[in-house]
């Protein structure tokens, strides 16, 4: 009778130890890439816009206004702008039009009024935002961080049962 117990036991050791590593790559995997793509802020520079310098005023020759009406001749129609920010971008200030272009948005050099299509983001960048789910999860954000949470705990839980098991498992046998 206590070797068919034991059996049993082994079987469910090994299936709790099946999970947890299993449950412990899931996880890992995603918090891998959340975390180190966080480390880029360590780096200068790395990720576009992770940089926040004054803007010089004494350089802004053109109005909110006329960047508007730039905006629009740039694109070929009036633009729905939904938001223009006065920023500095590579040492001079630029107008970033927001809306209207769909997914891109427009530089307007507030010095010379002249409208460019914002660059494409690099690969540091790219990663950065796909990693920290911006671009990647859009409206599962939140249920995803939940369950990645909890699966998450019942990993560190099966490790516990699984650590339990082996040391109380090694001192009963000593005894």
């Amino acid at each position: 009778m206590k070797l068919n117990l034991s059996a049993t036991d082994t079987r469910m050791r090994l299936f709790i130890y099946k999970i947890h590593i299993w449950l412990g790559l899931i996880v890992a995997i995603p918090v891998l890439a959340w975390a180190s793509s966080g480390l880029l802020y360590a780096w200068p520079n790395a990720v576009e816009g992770g940089k926040i310098e004054s803007v010089d005023a004494t350089r802004v020759r053109v109005l909110p206004s006329e960047a508007l009406a730039k905006a629009s001749e740039f694109a070929g129609r009036k633009l729905p702008i939904t938001a223009l920010t006065l920023l500095m971008r590579d040492g001079r200030p630029v107008y970033q039009a927001i809306g209207g272009m769909g997914a891109d948005s427009l530089l307007i050099d507030a010095e010379t009024g002249t409208a460019i299509k914002t660059p494409p983001p690099g690969v540091l960048t790219r990663y950065f935002r796909q990693a920290h789910f911006y671009f990647f999860a859009g409206s599962w954000q939140v249920p995803l961080l939940i369950a990645f949470a909890a699966l998450a705990g019942l990993s560190a839980i099966s490790g516990l049962y699984l650590n339990l098991k082996l040391r109380f498992g090694r001192l009963s046998r000593r005894s």
